[in-house]
Order: structure tokens, then sequence, then C-alpha cells
């Protein structure tokens, strides 16, 4: 099923603003769409106005080629997922995932069939029979999934479903979901501030703040081509690197000249109208490159060293007293308040107008 959000408002009554504003958006079918962004950006509402929870102050809201904007939830041939699972405690496993197809009045034959297929792509099936107090939260969780997978819905929502799961469960529960999508075939649409879920599970990300897309794209678009400054000081752990400057003679300057570096060739085109203005330059910290370089040099004198394994972060002071977080292969030898000299890898340079925050090359 493909969804379409023309122009989409939502204003709360009593509220001066907008929570939400000209959200234009096409999901298609069979998109596992993540929406994402920070707590009150307004992602919740989005996903509540798309399964009717919540009016539609303004725009137009389709599912295919039909308008839905005052179409009843029961209606509109959904499945949602709350974070809170929304069980009853009373009943068994299989009775909260028959419950919808029996309130329906569907066939005997027909529920068991459906809840028995759920159970077993779920792996739930030896505990069919038991109350969900007597499973645990990630059982519990694939109940809930259980219970929307039955209804064979043209769409799954799931607003943050992971968020009460501890970090190994919510890791193996990412798998789960993706495969699950591959094996329905359905298109979903996941609400999270979690850009880790994010960035694992997408085939499109929604990033949103302040009730406004900031972008649309495949999770490696956001990583590798952040459409403005706040997109990418959120994607990314550790964040992107930025620093402000000016370009001087075709060459970036950051603002107290510790930082000199030319852009690569294609993108000095694009920086050619910013002469003498203010921009911003910013650089993942696994492409700082060890040692001195013929450019964009670097001496950074390291602060904290994080060690995870296949690599160190090494959170570092610049001469101007500004900071960044620089990433090194976990086998490079390191020490606090060692000065290090490293340079810019002119391919992972990205250049932000200053004034729009808008990306430029």
């Amino acid at each position: 099923m493909k969804i379409t959000l023309n122009n989409i408002g939502k204003k709360y009554e009593g509220r001066e603003n907008f929570t939400i504003r000209h959200i234009n958006l096409e999901i298609e079918d069979k998109d596992f769409c993540v929406i994402l962004g920070p707590s009150g950006c307004g992602k919740s509402t989005l996903l509540r106005m798309i399964a009717g929870l919540n009016s539609i102050t303004e725009g137009e809201l389709y599912f295919g080629d039909r308008l839905i904007n005052k179409v009843e939830p029961k209606d509109r041939d959904i499945a949602m997922v709350f974070q809170s699972y929304a069980l009853y405690p009373h009943m068994t496993v299989y009775d909260n995932m028959a419950f919808s197809l029996a309130m329906r009045k569907e066939r005997k034959e027909v529920i068991h069939e459906r809840v028995m297929e759920a159970a077993e792509i779920l792996q739930i099936t030896d505990y069919l029979y038991s109350r969900p107090s007597d499973i645990s939260g990630g059982q519990r969780q694939r109940v809930a999934l259980g219970r929307a997978m039955v209804r064979k819905p043209a769409v799954f929502l799931m607003d943050e479903p992971l968020s009460n799961l501890d970090a190994k469960l919510r890791e193996h529960m990412r798998v789960e979901l993706v495969r699950l999508h591959k094996s329905l075939q359905t298109t979903s649409i996941y609400v999270t501030h979690d850009q880790t879920e994010a960035m694992t599970m997408a085939t499109r990300i929604v990033l949103l703040d302040g009730g406004k897309i900031q972008q649309v794209g495949k999770p490696e678009d956001f990583y590798n081509r952040p459409a403005n400054l706040f997109v990418a000081g959120f994607i990314g752990s550790p964040t992107m690197n930025t620093f402000s400057g000016k370009m001087e003679n075709g060459v970036f300057v950051s603002d107290n000249g510790v930082i000199r570096v030319s852009p690569a060739p294609e993108d000095a085109a694009s920086l050619a109208p910013y002469e003498g203005k203010a921009v911003h330059l910013g650089i993942r910290s696994e492409r700082f490159i060890a040692g001195e370089g013929e450019d964009g040099k670097v001496k950074a004198k390291i602060d904290v060293i994080e060690m995870l394994g296949k690599e160190k972060l090494l959170y570092c002071s610049l001469d101007d007293g500004s900071t960044c977080v620089i990433s090194q292969p976990g086998y490079y030898e390191y020490a606090h308040d060692e000065l290090h000299n490293f340079h810019l890898d002119k391919e992972g340079l990205h250049f932000f107008d200053s004034e729009s925050t808008e990306r430029i090359n």
C-alpha cells in the first residue's frame, strides 16, 4: 500500500502554533519507513494521524488513491504496535492474538490458522497458552507483533516498540523485525528517537525536527550526504565534527586559522560563490588520517581515549580551544595528553551554508 501525505499539518486545540506542518511525503508500497527525530519533534503525532487516532488539521492523506482524512481507524486496514504492548493480562497469548479476529466474527478455523502461522514465524508457539505475566518482555513484544500480523493489514504502524527492552534484546529484535518485514512484504512505518534503529532497519528514513522534515532518504544518504547541520549533528555516533570559518582564495580557513584545507576538485565549483563568506566545515571522525599531509593539517592534544575494541575514539583539543573526535584503529597506541598530527581526508569534507545551515557541496 502506497501512502501519500500532501501538505499535512496538525494544530491542537488551544495551542497557538502547529505541532507539525507542511509535511509532504510518499511512502512506497512495501517500504520499511522509519520516522526519526528527537523528543517533541512531532513524529508520534504524525504516526497517529496516519492511524486515524489524531485528526488532520490541514492537508490530504491518501492510502493508494483513497483519501482517508475522515476514515475511521478501524476502516483503514492498519495494525498498530505500541510501546506498552497493550496485551490483555487475563488472556492467554493465543487469545490475545486471536482477539481482533474474534471481534470481527471470523470463522474459528481461519482464526486458528492465522494465529498458528504468526506464532511459527515469530517463534512463540511454545507459550501460546501462557499469560503475558509469565513470559519475558521480548516475548510479549512478539505477541504484540503477532496480534497485528494475524489481521493481515495493508499497513503496519509501530510506535517505539523496542524502547522497553534491554540493549541486547533490542539488538536481537531489530534483526527479527527486518526479517519479518522481508517475509511479510507489508508497508511498515516505524517511529523512534534511536538513530541506530533507524540506520539498521529502514529502507527509507524521514528525519523530523521542530515539526518539519529535515531529510528523506536511504540510511547511507544521511551519513554520507547530510542535508543540513542538524542532520549532520544528529546522525552518527559520534556525530560529525563541525568547524566554522570562511572561504579565502578557494581554501577553507577556520575562525582562528587552526584548520586550512582546500576542497576536493569536485566541490570547488559549488563553493566558488562562497568566496569571502562564512561556511561550516564538517568531517566524520574516521576521516582524520594519522600523520602530516600536504593540506588540512591538524595538531591535536588527546584529552580522553575511548577504547571500543576495533576502534579508539580520541577526544581531542586543538590550539584554538575547539574540540573534535577522531576515530583510529583499536590497535594504534595513544596516550592521554599526547600531541599528534593528523590531516583531513579531502574526499570526506562536507560544507554547509552558515546562514541557512543547508548543505553546499
